[in-house]
């Protein structure tokens, strides 16, 4: 009988590894499972004249409570409680709460490079909206279809679009419209 792989992806399907350029990401329920396929991925590198880098390869543990080390080439391979992987942040916790943040920030980051255009009395709002869609809820949004979609979730990233909006058309306090005004 075939030992279980992966991790369950849809009710048929299994999600064995994450694979990007030179980047591999083995997902497993167990530890004795996930040292299995770490063995055998250091097997078929060495058949293909490949060796696994042991200092840059990392575990992480999502909500697990056995902490035996994974080995490869006898060598433990140290433990990490977040990683990031193709610009998204996984945490032992198994939350997106951490990647969520780091978005805002980075999507911050990207509006205020923008500020010039935001105070420019040259370009329509249109532009600057259009502007805003392409270049700063891109960067948000990049990664989301990975998220775990809350309420609470999505109330942080329309108050914070929201706000933004608010700032490129000059809406400040004490003077107030609705959001669905704003929109």
């Amino acid at each position: 009988m075939e030992q279980p792989r992966g991790i369950q992806w849809t009710l048929m399907q299994k999600l064995e590894d994450l694979d990007f350029a030179d980047d591999v990401s083995l997902l497993s329920h167990t530890v004795g499972y996930m040292q299995a396929k770490t063995a055998r991925l250091c097997n078929i590198a060495r058949a293909a004249g490949l060796e696994i880098n042991v200092t840059k390869t990392k575990s992480m543990r999502v909500n697990a409570s056995q902490e035996v080390p994974l080995t490869v080439y006898g060598q433990a391979i140290e433990q990490v409680d977040r990683s990031t992987y193709l610009g998204s942040i996984a945490s032992k916790t198994g939350g997106t709460d951490e990647d969520v943040k780091a978005r805002i920030n980075k999507t911050r980051q990207a509006f205020a490079i923008l500020t010039p255009v935001w105070r420019s009395k040259n370009l329509s709002f249109r532009t600057k909206l259009r502007l805003f869609n392409s270049n700063v809820k891109s960067v948000l949004l990049y990664g989301a279809e990975t998220w775990r979609r809350t309420k609470k979730l999505d109330h942080k990233l329309q108050v914070f679009i929201n706000t933004r909006l608010r700032q490129i058309l000059r809406i400040r306090w004490p003077e107030s419209i609705s959001n669905q005004e704003l929109c």
